[in-house]
């Protein structure tokens, strides 16, 4: 095998480069029964005491680093933020690694600093450590930034991909695609009436309010293979369906434009900014109208329900059905 941009992408061959190397090829993947690598969920858990320690890694390669909307330092913060908040637990600090290369401008590295600085600030987490290096300019395309996020959630609190139950509500927290088709249109030069932006902003804000209602039973932020990765991660480790309702689910018309003219899927684009929430269905108008309160989930709407079903369906805009299916992967790269 050798490396393709598919096996960074999410989907299905990423989930195939996880599952035959990296999983295989380990022998200690969880500790003390805490949710462990094999599990493959946005994070891990070490169990301590009554609480569980949440922790989530990741490593940022975005082009362009600067972007409508946001940056590579937004986004590295926020990412990782979002995959601990997902796991229903309070984000407390980040440890930060940085790769620079040579040459590379200071006044950037400050600028992707500051808003690192932002995103920690609005949800109150701190950098606690970290590390910088620098490679000649030869061997790496400006900047890459790894962040390793901590969080903590009661026992018995943490919220599983494999959680979802029989007649739960879907909640999708906002517009999709807005993320990677801004970023790709940006990289293409189009324009549009009105100017489209990443939607990378932390999702504590959103779960928090959420939890403080209850009756959330799994949540996942979709990022690398968007919505479609996503639904069908979540429906697969539950070992349930979902049918969706086309029309509830929020996209821009901008998104619409661009996905048309770069010939892709916007349900399979990532999304930097939004959490898909399954919930109890008595509480889930509750829980709706409390996210909607909130600084980034003015959009979010009960996009469908969960099924015996063993697939993932849509009821399309045009009154028909269609099986919407796990991505092989995101069709636009390095955008997170």
């Amino acid at each position: 095998m050798k490396f393709s941009m598919s096996h960074g992408a999410g989907g299905e061959v990423m989930q195939s480069l996880i599952s035959d190397i990296i999983l295989g090829n380990l022998s200690n993947k969880r500790v003390n029964g805490g949710v462990g690598l094999d599990d493959l969920d946005d994070g891990a858990t070490i169990p301590f005491g009554d609480y569980e320690i949440v922790l989530t890694t990741d490593s940022h390669t975005v082009n362009p680093i600067f972007f409508p909307g946001g940056d590579i330092g937004k986004i590295s913060i926020a990412g990782t933020v979002n995959d601990v908040s997902v796991m229903g637990a309070k984000p407390l600090a980040i440890a930060n690694a940085m790769v620079v290369s040579e040459g590379f401008p200071g006044e950037d590295f400050e600028r992707i600093i500051k808003s690192m600085d932002e995103v920690c600030r609005e949800v109150d987490v701190a950098i606690i450590t970290g590390d910088t290096k620098v490679m000649e300019q030869d061997k790496l395309d400006k900047i890459i930034i790894s962040t390793t996020g901590i969080g903590i959630v009661k026992k018995g609190e943490v919220k599983r991909d494999s959680s979802l139950k029989l007649g739960d509500k879907i909640i999708l927290t906002g517009s999709i695609g807005d993320h990677g088709v801004s970023l790709m249109s940006y990289r293409e030069g189009f324009g549009f009436e009105t100017d489209l932006k990443s939607d990378v902003a932390p999702v504590w804000g959103m779960v928090k309010a959420a939890l403080d209602v209850g009756g959330v039973n799994a949540m996942k932020d979709p990022t690398r293979g968007g919505v479609a990765n996503a639904l069908n991660e979540l429906a697969s480790k539950s070992g349930v369906g979902m049918l969706l309702d086309e029309e509830k689910i929020p996209i821009k018309k901008e998104v619409i434009a661009a996905s048309e003219m770069l010939g892709i899927d916007p349900y399979e684009v990532a999304n930097e900014g939004k959490v898909i929430m399954g919930v109890e269905a008595d509480k889930a108008e509750e829980i709706l109208q409390a996210i909607r309160k909130t600084k980034y989930g003015k959009d979010a709407q009960i996009i469908g329900e969960v099924t015996t079903d063993k697939h993932v369906i849509l009821e399309t805009v045009m009154g028909g059905k269609r099986i919407l299916e796990a991505p092989i992967a995101d069709p636009v790269p390095r955008v997170c």
